[in-house]
């Protein structure tokens, strides 16, 4: 058994708790609770990608008045103001990427709990990347950062996060938790089990 605080490698002792030699972390064979905390997590994050979208992302206010964006407003306008390739890089990593993602890891979840044997390495690879790409989905929180750090330094107007840079931090983190918490090692046990351990259960 591997540690997942430091990697140490251990033997694993049947009937009893195993602790790491190294730093004394407990040590599991398949992380516990995996599908059902990932299933809350997932929820959780669905629910708050609604808001994320409908709410305004950002409030600015100038001499001109005070205007709130989207989302899905500011990919519009930088579309339309010409800055296409800047437009389709906000829309898939602020909108595409996390709702991928959410459906990835249901997709996963849901074939580990109906112990699906087919595919399990192509199914181990995607779990990999969406492992990977997670933290991307940052982009607007860092966009709306460095705004409200340029524009007020500058005096020019005041630039403020709305309640949707809140809800989508929160999509954000849930999701990162929801592939930390989905153990991959689910996706090969099927393909160890007998028909006879299957029947068992």
């Amino acid at each position: 058994m591997s540690c997942h605080v430091c990697g140490q490698l251990a033997r694993r002792v049947e009937h009893s708790p195993l602790r790491c030699p190294r730093c004394n972390a407990p040590m599991h064979q398949r992380k516990p609770a995996s599908v059902t905390t990932t299933w809350a997590l997932l929820l959780a994050s669905a629910i708050l990608f609604v808001p994320a979208n409908l709410l305004p992302m950002m409030t600015t206010s100038s001499l001109f008045g005070t205007q709130r964006d989207t989302i899905m407003s500011g990919v519009v306008f930088l579309w339309s103001s010409g800055s296409w390739p800047l437009a389709v890089v906000v829309f898939f990593a602020s909108v595409m990427v996390p709702l991928l993602k959410m459906i990835a890891l249901a997709w996963l979840n849901w074939t580990v709990q109906k112990r699906a044997r087919g595919a399990p390495l192509q199914r181990t690879r995607l779990y990999r990347v969406v492992e990977f790409v997670g933290r991307w989905s940052m982009l607007d929180i860092y966009v709306i950062t460095l705004l409200v750090a340029l524009v007020n330094f500058r005096g020019l107007a005041t630039i403020e996060a709305g309640p949707a840079a809140i809800a989508f931090g929160a999509v954000v983190v849930l999701t990162m938790f929801a592939a930390m918490s989905f153990d991959p090692r689910l996706i090969w046990d099927p393909a160890t089990e007998t028909p006879r351990d299957l029947r068992h259960d």
